[in-house]
């Protein structure tokens, strides 16, 4: 039994791998990803984005009562809107992703729909995170000494 148990856990912990990045390593990660200047967008704004949404955990999830859809990953991209997670009532998934893709060490997925997320009109304004942390700020901060 204690085998089975084990078992379950070591499969249960493999499948979602995450990490919490450190701010020069991510930004030296989305500027691999063609995030700086992206639609527009300074990287210094999607650095403070991660940061307000997840602390650039790649790992949190965030439940949203309302709605019941969940956000995922290190933006916090919606379940309802934007990728599947196989219990949101009414999900689009604009994104055409598994949620738990939005969670590993391989920011690639996330960045994907976070790329497509921005291109619907309300833009980087789409996270309530941006909106309360990062809009109208100095963001210089994000990528100071980075080498970006």
């Amino acid at each position: 039994m204690k085998a089975l148990l084990l078992l379950g856990l070591v499969l249960l912990c493999g499948t979602v791998k995450g990490k919490i990045y450190k701010r020069c390593e991510l930004a030296k990660a989305l500027k691999e990803k063609g995030m700086a200047g992206y639609h527009g967008i300074s990287l210094a704004n999607w650095m403070c984005l991660a940061k307000a949404e997840s602390s650039y955990n790649t790992r949190v999830t965030n439940y949203n009562p309302g709605d019941k859809s969940t956000d995922y990953g290190i933006f916090q991209i919606n379940s309802h809107y934007w990728c599947n997670d196989g219990k949101t009532p009414n999900a689009v998934n604009g994104c055409h992703v598994s949620c738990k893709d939005l969670m590993h060490d391989d920011i690639s997925k996330s960045v994907a729909c976070a790329k497509r997320v921005v291109k619907d009109p309300q833009g980087i304004r789409a996270w309530m995170g941006w909106r309360k942390e990062c809009q109208n700020k100095d963001l210089s901060s994000y990528v100071k000494g980075c080498g970006v």
